[in-house]
């Protein structure tokens, strides 16, 4: 199999996927026969190769997977008319609390908004996949502490909460979170050297005749 070829097949698995794959699982198209660098590698190529089209690879918290590029949405919407519900701003403050200030408890959420927190807001959250607790404060009553998902980074495109705008303010917080899904994230993921630019190991000599089928 030639590096065209490797690329062909790392293309059908992520355009077919209806969820993000990561390195590990690209492994096993090729029975592990290729390392997670020259992966990446090839993952950096075929960025570089579909740059100039309306869909873009990108890698996410949970891997990698072809998206839309955002400029695209406006004639995306044209199929489905249909505008999705829009969150409160309530709920996009809490959210915006939980994102930049995690771990947190709806008493320092309440504390921070100054006023009570629905329980069903924080459901409707969980419900949908973007928060979850992940442990409980030792204090009196042990109440749960919220923290966000990987699901909540792949719906903004991000890899890391790293990548959200540094912001002081719930208000603006809350701002960015509902319109960040219309912005470039620019997420790039963090590719090693090429290939022929290291030294070849034992390992590496044998995916390079794996792609070229002509021994290093």
């Amino acid at each position: 199999m030639n590096t065209a070829d490797a690329k062909r097949v790392l293309e059908t698995a992520l355009i077919c996927s209806q969820q993000p794959l990561q390195v590990r699982d690209l492994r096993t198209l090729f029975d592990d026969r290729l390392g997670a660098d020259t992966l990446k590698v090839l993952l950096q190529e075929l960025q570089q190769e579909w740059a100039q089209r309306g869909v873009e690879l990108v890698s996410v918290a949970t891997g990698w997977r072809f998206q839309s590029r955002p400029e695209m949405r406006e004639y995306l919407d044209r199929l489905h008319p249909e505008k999705p519900p829009r969150y409160t701003r309530a709920t996009l403050e809490t959210l915006a609390i939980i994102a930049y200030r995690q771990p947190v408890t709806r008493g320092d959420i309440e504390d921070i908004r100054g006023v009570t927190v629905n329980s069903l807001l924080l459901k409707q959250l969980e419900d949908r996949g973007w928060i979850e607790a992940i442990g409980h404060r030792e204090t009196i009553g042990r109440p749960a502490l919220f923290a966000t998902t990987k699901h909540f980074l792949d719906d903004l495109g991000l890899e890391s909460l790293d990548q959200l705008p540094m912001l002081e303010n719930p208000a603006q917080q809350a701002d960015v979170l509902s319109s960040i899904g219309e912005m470039d994230p620019a997420v790039q993921a963090e590719i090693d050297m090429p290939l022929k630019s290291r030294p070849i190991s034992p390992s590496a000599s044998d995916e390079l005749f794996f792609l070229t089928g002509t021994p290093s």
